[in-house]
């Protein structure tokens, strides 16, 4: 299609989306990128994020936690761990794990893995704010 680009969303459990696009703002290792059709070739590492899809005027959000993007000339490919639409988003969920790790790192009597309690923390945060914006 003209001045589209080819998107694919691939979790573990799901092919999340397939199909032709505008645009997609991912969150990257290095920062905020913007993807149109005829973006030069690349790899990239995700950060965790919110993903934004935009085509024909409307936006479609999604939550990625981490993977890597590849730009081809023939579109794009996300493979993530995993990904939730806006409206798969379990805010009370996520605001519990939010509090369980933010206590998890505030004890500091405690023996915990402090990388694992502050990427819990991170993915409690990216959901909780794309759970604001459903």
């Amino acid at each position: 299609m003209a001045n589209k680009l080819s998107l694919k969303i691939i979790t573990p459990s799901r092919n999340m989306f397939e199909g032709d696009v505008d645009m997609v703002i991912m969150r990257t290792m290095s920062g905020d990128v913007g993807i149109l059709h005829g973006h030069q070739p690349m790899v990239t590492i995700l950060d965790y994020g919110v993903l934004t899809i935009k085509n024909d005027g409307e936006e479609r959000l999604a939550a990625v936690l981490g993977g890597f993007a590849e730009i081809s000339a023939d579109g794009m490919s996300i493979l993530t761990d995993a990904a939730e639409w806006s409206n798969e988003i379990d805010v009370v969920r996520a605001k519990e794990a939010k509090e369980r790790a933010e206590a998890r790192l505030k004890n500091t009597q405690a023996n915990i893995d402090i990388k694992r309690a502050e990427l819990a923390l991170k993915r409690a945060l990216v959901r909780l704010d794309l759970g604001a914006n459903k």
